[in-house]
């Protein structure tokens, strides 16, 4: 187990420093480009200095980058570098929230080294005299793109999938016609993404109104309140460890333009940036209803063209494989093994199937009886 997991560390090392020189040999900018050419240094680096650890005496040979990177690598060539480096970005946080969670548990001190890449990215980027310009350029694809994007289409797909093919199992089960099994699955499927994309458009346009009443609300008090808004913002960059003379003076000339002082609140104090503003709640609903979709059609595809235990047995067989597709598509984000996450998402979809099949049996029989 223990060899198992150090393979695993080496090789999630490995397939960053890949997918960094990936990044590096695309990014046309060339402050942006360094930092991904070091980034990709120091993992690799870490592969080898874990690969000595593990393997002490021997000389380093590192493995290829996984199938998984390879995977990722041709998203970013189809999708753009974008996804690439969300995707990366994501793993970057869970790796370093699971090192401080172990340093936790086995009571060793935190050192401070602990926190993710995003934050070497930043003390590289302040030896770029554009550092102002290309950390709000990252920042910005950071939460626009990447990771986030293909979970939600991941997910999106797996919700519809999952949630048609048990419906359309607990009809057939039922000893259903052909025509009723399709009038429910066609059902689902629209049910199901519309309620998704409801869901969706309410999600985004609440939190946008939500931030925009927060913004209101501290122009307002900077307008009536201007001594202590400007005392709270000293405090902040002094919270930050500026000290207190240099953190007052900011603050001060923070405070002449109540604009530039809004915006300058509403990041430091509240914690809004104005590129959450901008996302589309139609877009999102949009986005939802067609992932969904995606997934939901699978099971019902072979009610169109037969039917009786034909029609289930090739629906089960379509939603198999679109179970262990997305199985596998979660990989990318988990780092797990891709037969066994594949499998283990068919498991839980067939279980979910088999359970409303058998009522659906149940219940047709009693209706029969």
């Amino acid at each position: 187990m223990a060899a198992t997991k150090n393979t695993r560390n080496v090789q999630t090392e490995v397939d960053a420093s890949f997918l960094y020189r990936r990044l590096y040999e695309k990014e046309t900018d060339a402050g942006m480009a360094a930092v991904f050419k070091q980034m990709s240094e120091i993992e690799q680096r870490h592969a080898e200095a874990m690969f000595r650890k593990y393997n002490p005496g021997t000389v380093v040979s590192l493995p290829a980058p996984s199938g998984r990177a390879k995977v990722i690598d041709l998203v970013g060539r189809i999708f753009g570098y974008d996804y690439v480096l969300g995707t990366l970005m994501d793993t970057e946080k869970s790796i370093s929230n699971a090192v401080l969670v172990h340093k936790k548990n086995k009571n060793i001190s935190i050192e401070g080294n602990e926190t993710n890449h995003v934050k070497i990215l930043r003390s590289l980027l302040e030896q770029d005299k554009t550092y102002g310009a290309n950390v709000a350029r990252f920042e910005k694809r950071h939460r626009s793109v990447g990771g986030n994007a293909l979970r939600a289409a991941v997910l999106g797909g797996n919700d519809g999938l999952v949630s048609n093919f048990s419906l359309v199992m607990g009809i057939a089960g039922a000893s259903a016609t052909q025509q009723s099994v399709l009038l429910a699955g066609i059902a689902g499927l629209l049910a199901g993404a519309l309620s998704m994309a409801l869901g969706e458009w309410i999600s985004v346009k609440s939190s946008q109104e939500l931030y925009e009443n927060q913004m209101d609300i501290e122009m307002e008090e900077l307008e009536t309140n201007p001594e202590d808004e400007q005392h709270e913002l000293a405090l902040i960059y002094m919270a930050k460890g500026v000290a207190e003379p240099q953190a007052k003076q900011m603050a001060a000339e923070a405070l002449a333009d109540k604009n530039k002082a809004h915006q300058i609140l509403i990041k430091e104090e509240l914690g809004i940036s104005p590129e959450e503003l901008k996302g589309s709640a139609v877009e999102a609903a949009v986005f939802s209803f067609v992932l969904f979709s995606i997934g939901a059609i699978i099971p019902v595809i072979p009610f169109f063209f037969v039917s009786g235990m034909k029609a289930v047995m090739f629906s089960v067989g379509l939603s198999v494989l679109g179970l262990f597709f997305i199985g596998s598509a979660i990989t990318l984000f988990t780092n797990r093994n891709v037969w066994f996450s594949g499998l283990r998402q068919v498991a839980f979809g067939l279980l979910a199937a088999a359970i409303t099949f058998g009522i659906g049996r149940l219940i047709g029989v009693s209706l029969a009886g």
